[in-house]
């Protein structure tokens, strides 16, 4: 019957379309690498890196790559008097009498996210935008990744300066650096960077302020922070910064 012969023709002519298709199909994927378990792979072969989920302060400051790990020198003996001590820092410090009160609140600092939880202050002046805050605060942010211990403290230390003036004060603002440098605190070593920022903000009395910023590597994935902020209008108490930064102890 040629009718039932030219179907049959029709559908082995389509079978083998069918097939050849789906060869190219199979020899796309596997070139791709979405075949046979291999969608993990990058094009030369290796396993893609995963994503990158490192702390912010890993990822702006890596380990230098030829640094020596910090020296640990042995801290020098504690201060007598009253101390802040914060636990979760890894740090403590001086504690001054009044107008000095204990911190209360929880202020978080930018791109770091740094928790200022621990610490001391004073209401300088009430203004429309608030109150105004002399402070000694301390906190820590996670900086290195898995078991690493070494940090980049410059860089550290200089992103942390970067969202306390983002973060605290009014935009803009201009810097006098005062000093910037690695040094220890308590025998840790430690970046510290001392200014006094200018500003202006319509109904604040205060135009100027003297802050210090410590980043603390204590030895463990999480670098120690300690902010020290004294307004203009209370010159009084800039002894203070200098004071309190001789005064860090590791725990």
């Amino acid at each position: 019957m040629p009718s039932q012969r030219r179907m049959l023709m029709w559908f082995g002519a389509a079978a083998g379309v069918i097939v050849v298709v789906g060869l190219v199909i199979v020899l796309v994927l596997t070139l791709a690498g979405t075949f046979g378990g291999e969608r993990a792979l990058g094009g030369n072969g290796q396993e893609a890196p995963p994503e990158d989920y490192a702390p912010p302060l890993a990822r702006l400051c890596p380990p230098p790559s030829e640094a020596p790990a910090p020296e640990n020198l042995q801290p020098p003996a504690v201060p007598p008097g009253p101390r802040t001590v914060d636990h979760d820092a890894g740090i403590s410090y001086a504690q001054y009498g009044d107008p000095w009160q204990p911190w209360q609140d929880n202020w978080t600092a930018g791109e770091l996210e740094v928790q200022y939880r621990v610490g001391q202050h004073f209401i300088t002046e009430v203004y429309p935008g608030g109150t105004y805050h002399a402070s000694i605060l301390s906190g820590s942010v996670p900086a290195t990744v898995n078991d690493g211990m070494q940090l980049d403290l410059e860089c550290a230390g200089k992103q942390v300066v970067a969202d306390v003036r983002v973060s605290y004060y009014p935009q803009p603002n201009e810097m006098e650096t005062i000093r910037s440098e690695l040094t220890t605190l308590g025998g840790r070593p430690a970046w510290v960077s001392v200014f006094r920022l200018y500003f202006n903000e319509p109904g604040l009395t205060a135009t100027d302020e003297l802050v210090a910023v410590a980043t603390i590597d204590v030895g463990s994935p999480e670098a120690a922070v300690l902010y020290v902020s004294i307004p203009g209008t209370h010159r009084e108490f800039d002894w203070v910064v200098e004071d309190v930064l001789a005064s860090v102890r590791p725990l």
